[in-house]
């Protein structure tokens, strides 16, 4: 249907997020507020999505957005397993379980992971080849790969860190809810059910995860570990939007 035909091109530079010196520990409400910093780094700046919420972006480029990000989503439940797996507190897993049952759902036909299918047949992709995965770029697919990896290797409370980055989640989906009707008149309304739910769940994840990271992280050496947890995530999600960007990009002239 739209095999994408990538061209050599230059990527948008990441802005790096900043680490805040640690001569002591950061307190709680410090080292939440250290975290929220890193929103300048978050692919929300990305201008693939700039483009999205001008009204930029072509009908063949929403599509090969949606069929890649569904890597990401269907990565998502996985590396919270990883998480569950290496985690031997079972009020921790208690909790964290709920992040699974929201994408994969209770049932058949439910969840976020259906949601996000459903959104890509809105888009005009056709539900097998959403689900089949055939348009998922090989970059693509690594850079998805990469955050399982991660979060199986590393100790559990640094890979609950690389979560946060719910915490700017909120206006991303936010854009979304408010531009498509915009300025894609022909994006229908049902398409944009996952990033609704995401406003419900993602508040909850966020409350969740900073109060295990602020439990965890009270040393200087705990806290760089979470500030680079964090980093990591921001340019995995940076670098999987820019490979999507640069595929489709020749649709919008840059």
């Amino acid at each position: 249907m739209m095999p994408p035909t990538l061209i050599a091109s230059s990527l948008a530079a990441a802005p790096r997020p900043l680490f805040p010196p640690l001569e002591r520990p950061l307190g709680p409400d410090e080292l939440e507020q250290a975290l929220r910093a890193f929103q300048g780094s978050y692919y929300v700046e990305h201008p693939f999505h700039r483009l999205m919420y001008e009204g930029g972006l072509t009908q063949r480029q929403f599509q090969g957005w949606a069929a890649n990000r569904l890597a990401y989503q269907r990565v998502v439940p996985r590396k919270d397993g990883a998480i569950l797996s290496n985690c031997p507190e079972s009020d921790v897993r208690r909790e964290w379980i709920q992040r699974i049952i929201d994408h994969d759902g209770t049932e058949s036909g439910t969840g976020g992971i259906e949601m996000w299918i459903r959104l890509g047949v809105a888009l005009g992709v056709p539900r097998e080849e959403m689900e089949d995965e055939r348009h998922v770029l090989p970059a693509v697919r690594l850079i998805c790969e990469s955050y399982v990896t991660f979060c199986r290797t590393k100790p559990w409370q640094e890979a609950v860190a690389s979560s946060l980055t719910e915490l700017f989640a909120p206006k991303i989906h936010n854009q979304r809810i408010e531009s498509y009707p915009k300025h894609y008149p022909w994006i229908p309304p049902e398409a944009l059910d996952y990033f609704r739910s995401r406003l419900v769940q993602a508040p909850k994840d966020v409350t969740h995860g900073l109060r295990l990271v602020k439990r965890w992280a009270t040393t200087p050496e705990r806290q760089r570990k979470v500030f680079e947890a964090l980093a990591f995530k921001l340019e995995m999600l940076w670098a999987m939007i820019d490979t999507i960007h640069n595929a489709y990009r020749q649709d919008d002239g840059s």
